[in-house]
């Protein structure tokens, strides 16, 4: 099974501003279809979606089946109002305000919650993340009230306090996951939670001149040590590339991911993704 763990169907890989906008007034269906027929020529057969607040992965959701791909989606990403995801996702100011929008994802027959708890790295200095995590007190309560409600947490987060209090928390999968210390390893490994690491995001961008070539290598080298640790621990891995991301382009991350993982995760690498599909495959379904 050739599948992709983690992508998004609203960006194009280009350019998120011109990507959003073909959906902003409503999905794109002849878009949606496009990128669609892309996976399923490629092979594919499981795509999970990150979400957004446009409709992209709710319509593909609903699509897939005529592709013969199974797609999970949640209705759109939470975040904290004025942090990291607003341009996808929807914002609360309190946990009354994170309540109506789990209900109405619920409602919305999301498969899944999608939780952003922190920023995204800077690709331009090793080591930072461009917001403060979500306090490990209220990432338990957001989600508590997800599982509450029978719906796995697919949780965007970076940092090593951060992946702390995410897994602290009992989010069901981590997504990048960027430098997180050993300790926060072998949390990882004990808490049963999927780490999906999106590699090829990092990956991708050498060569480019987008950001400092030496700052992006030494994201990409901690990233796949942390890999390779993470599997020596016993910890679920799973093949995501965040297509849609800048230069991740649909129909390519996820092979692209695998070929960037399974160096780091040596001989077992193929049984490690498989295991790590077939616990997403589980876990991230509608109840």
């Amino acid at each position: 099974m050739t599948a992709d763990c983690h992508m998004h169907m609203v960006l194009d890989g280009v350019y998120y501003r011109d990507a959003i906008a073909r959906h902003r007034d409503g999905a794109d269906e002849a878009a949606v279809r496009a990128v669609l027929a892309a996976y399923r020529d490629g092979g594919y057969t499981f795509l999970r979606d990150g979400g957004d607040r446009f409709g992209a992965a709710a319509l593909a959701r609903r699509l897939a089946p005529e592709y013969g791909i199974d797609y999970r989606a949640p209705a759109f990403p939470i975040c904290r109002a004025g942090h990291y995801g607003g341009f996808l996702g929807r914002g609360y100011r309190d946990f009354a305000e994170y309540r109506a929008l789990l209900a109405e994802a619920d409602a919305a027959g999301a498969d899944f919650i999608k939780v952003m708890l922190s920023g995204l790295m800077d690709f331009s200095r090793p080591g930072a993340v461009t917001d403060t995590p979500v306090p490990e007190a209220e990432a338990r309560d957001l989600v508590a009230a997800a599982h509450d409600r029978g719906l796995a947490v697919m949780a965007h987060v970076n940092g090593a306090d951060g992946v702390r209090a995410a897994l602290a928390a009992g989010v069901d999968s981590v997504e990048h996951g960027a430098y997180m210390d050993d300790d926060c390893l072998r949390l990882l490994a004990a808490s049963g939670a999927v780490w999906v690491p999106t590699a090829v995001t990092i990956g991708n961008l050498r060569g480019t001149g987008r950001y400092p070539e030496a700052a992006v290598e030494e994201i990409l080298r901690r990233q796949l040590q942390n890999v390779a640790a993470a599997a020596r621990y016993g910890a679920a891995i799973a093949a995501g590339s965040d297509a849609g991301a800048w230069r991740v382009f649909h129909g390519q991350g996820g092979r692209q991911e695998a070929a960037l993982l399974r160096p780091a995760l040596g001989d077992r690498a193929d049984a490690i993704l498989a295991d790590g599909l077939a616990r997403i495959r589980r876990r991230f379904r509608r109840p």
